[in-house]
């Protein structure tokens, strides 16, 4: 794998430079809410050592009913602040689950402004099963100044996402599962109807990934994306269930050197909850 610290690292290389002093590491483990698993537990329990929690659901816009949708600026450096993490930092994230959730922060921190981050390919499984060190104490955290410059492009909200859909540009690509994306089977959250965005693409975000949890090379990656339909000549909309995976296809988009990419924050949460929204069934 090439090592790209504004995308995506190896556990080799953050072995390498796990003592630097300007370099923050984030575990930024989240789960469905049917997984049975407590990030912040696991994180008290066993972390990468100078490892910080970052709380996904806590670390969001709390104004609004859809989860953890992105926070105002002022909240985020806030928290930030807190945690020890700002201007100069390379930054670091990784999840339990390998490559899921971590992606969300990155993206995140790219709405910011801020550039140098990249998630631990394998995250915290791969770093284990390799024997590396572990810790269960909490980092002392110096505040540190952040300055942040919003990237709007990278986002988009239900009514862009509509125009989009009515007009079959950008492309749509959904990361859910395939069963989801046809709506025949339902969704995790009440009160959703069933289906996916019409004219949207399916690429499950697990296709872009090994069966070790790392992210395929960038020849399986363009593979993944022609195969669900994709041109990569051509903007594209990434979309889940909450915006959490579909940063797993933006991380991917990225790591081809496609600029051309944005996220609906919103996502399923928010499409299938309007019933004015249109929705498709079956195949795209």
């Amino acid at each position: 794998m090439r090592d790209d610290p504004r995308t995506l690292v190896s556990t080799d290389w953050l072995a390498k430079h796990i003592d630097d002093p300007d370099l923050r590491i984030l575990d930024a483990s989240w789960y469905m809410p049917d997984a049975g698993r407590d990030p912040r537990a696991e994180y008290d329990a066993a972390h990468i050592p100078g490892a910080r929690f970052f709380d996904i659901d806590e670390i969001s816009d709390q104004r609004s009913d859809l989860p953890h949708m992105a926070p105002p600026v002022e909240k985020f450096v806030s928290r930030m602040r807190a945690l020890g993490v700002g201007d100069g930092h390379q930054v670091v994230v990784y999840d339990g689950a390998g490559l899921f959730s971590a992606a969300r922060v990155w993206w995140l921190f790219r709405l910011m402004g801020k550039t140098d981050v990249a998630v631990l390919d394998g995250g915290l499984p791969k770093w284990q099963a390799e024997g590396r060190n572990v810790e269960d104490m909490a980092p002392i955290v110096r505040d540190r100044h952040m300055t942040v410059s919003r990237q709007n492009a990278l986002v988009r909200d239900v009514t862009q996402v509509a125009a989009a859909q009515k007009l079959a540009e950008p492309q749509i690509l959904d990361a859910r599962a395939p069963e989801r994306f046809r709506g025949e089977a339902p969704e995790p959250r009440p009160g959703l109807r069933a289906g996916h965005i019409p004219g949207s693409k399916n690429l499950p975000f697990t296709q872009l990934l090994n069966d070790d949890g790392t992210m395929k090379d960038t020849d399986g990656l363009r593979a993944a994306f022609e195969s669900a339909g994709i041109d990569l000549d051509r903007p594209v909309i990434t979309t889940c269930g909450s915006g959490v995976t579909a940063a797993v296809l933006a991380l991917g988009l990225a790591r081809l050197g496609h600029a051309d990419w944005s996220l609906y924050d919103g996502s399923w949460s928010e499409w299938g909850a309007y019933e004015d929204m249109p929705v498709a069934t079956g195949h795209a």
